[in-house]
């Protein structure tokens, strides 16, 4: 009977050593973010139902209701542990295999001269999947925290390769960036300008890490585009089904996303964003992403993110929340509107242009850097609006 083990382990060499004692014993390995608080860990592990945690000096403890894996199953990656019920998505080894195989062929890697840099939290299949691929590969692994120091290290060390979130590669700065062959960008919607050596990618926990690099998929993965625009994948990379025992995948193996997007005349995929994010403003269709990465592109703004707030005129008011650059000359909230309309009515559409501005001294964000929309509505700070 194969096991699922919990590791509760902090991020470093220890928890990618217990991993491959886990796969050598043919079970699967949950790990579990130890930033969380004890009560979400419980809720983890309650809902996951492990027989085992492994903790830090490698001590184990058994744990009762535990309920078996199916054979083929390594990893049982847990999301919305934080603003929901636990959902643990079932990866196969074959499922991460294929991943690994696609994404090394695609960055062309080569065991001679590359070594990752393992830096985002392995709790999240974006960080985890580093390790995945130097395993598949043959290359070695540098494992530490995300910092730019870090970053130096891992560099010195021979480091070539990382994967990183957009907040990570911001704090990075250029010519650290610069110096890595290849930055594999994930998690959130990119910014609008990257450097040459950074690889923006679109996946997520059920399709086992990025799947569609620079829009387009990868080596034997497809995708499609459904009702209401919404993003279908398929490929062997794909879970195998949730830790309920429910799969997502429809009729011939496409995975509905959640997303909404289309496909160019040249075959690229071009992703709007949540379809839960839409925003609805006047009757008009307005896509978050696609207005922040124009508002980025204003000196004053540092950081931005974008929603839709209840408006008895238009029904949802676009809203803008910005981190101003500090770098930059002030500017007060209702001149900065003014510019940022401006920038959105000539790249888009006047419905598009934020009615309503909030200077905040950070935005709300998740443990590998996306904004979290709900928590916009709650954030204090100088505010304009038209």
């Amino acid at each position: 009977m194969r096991r699922l083990i919990a590791l509760q382990l902090p991020h470093g060499p220890e928890l990618v050593d217990e991993l491959r004692r886990v796969f050598d014993a043919g079970d699967a390995a949950l790990p579990v973010d130890l930033r969380l608080g004890e009560p979400a860990r419980r809720r983890i592990l309650e809902a996951m139902r492990p027989a085992a945690v492994v903790e830090p000096g490698g001590r184990r403890r058994t744990l009762a209701g535990a309920e078996p894996v199916e054979d083929g199953d390594a990893l049982v990656m847990v999301t919305s542990g934080t603003t929901g019920e636990p959902k643990g998505v079932v990866l196969t080894h074959e499922a991460v295999a294929a991943s690994a195989r696609a994404t090394n062929a695609r960055l062309g890697v080569d065991p001679e001269t590359d070594r990752w840099w393992a830096c985002l939290p392995f709790a999240h299949i974006g960080g985890l999947s580093v390790v995945l691929r130097a395993w598949a590969a043959g290359l070695p692994v540098e494992v530490s925290r995300f910092s730019p120091e870090g970053a130096e290290l891992a560099l010195a060390r021979g480091a070539t390769l990382t994967s990183l979130v957009p907040t990570a590669l911001r704090r990075l700065g250029p010519a650290r960036a610069a110096a890595f062959r290849r930055i594999v960008l994930g998690g959130q919607a990119p910014p609008s300008r990257l450097p040459a050596n950074v690889v923006a990618t679109y996946g997520m926990t059920e399709t086992g890490s990025g799947v569609v690099y620079d829009g387009l998929p990868l080596d034997g993965v497809e995708v499609a585009i459904g009702v209401g625009s919404e993003i279908l994948l398929r490929g062997p990379m794909l879970l195998r089904a949730y830790r309920d025992g429910t799969d997502p995948k429809r009729a011939g193996g496409w995975l509905p996303t959640g997303d909404a997007g289309r496909l160019d005349g040249s075959g690229r995929l071009q992703v709007h964003g949540r379809i839960s994010d839409l925003i609805i403003s006047g009757g008009e269709n307005v896509w978050p992403a696609a207005v922040e990465q124009v508002l980025e592109r204003h000196p004053a703004v540092g950081e931005v993110a974008v929603a839709g707030v209840p408006d008895p005129e238009w029904g949802e008011r676009v809203t803008a929340w910005v981190v101003p650059d500090p770098g930059a000359p002030d500017l007060p909230a209702p001149a900065l509107l003014a510019e940022l309309r401006e920038l959105v009515k000539e790249e888009i559409a006047g419905y598009a242009a934020p009615r309503s501005l909030v200077l905040v001294r950070s935005l709300p964000r998740s443990a590998i850097g996306k904004v979290q929309r709900a928590a916009l509505t709650g954030l204090e700070g100088a505010s304009a609006a038209v």
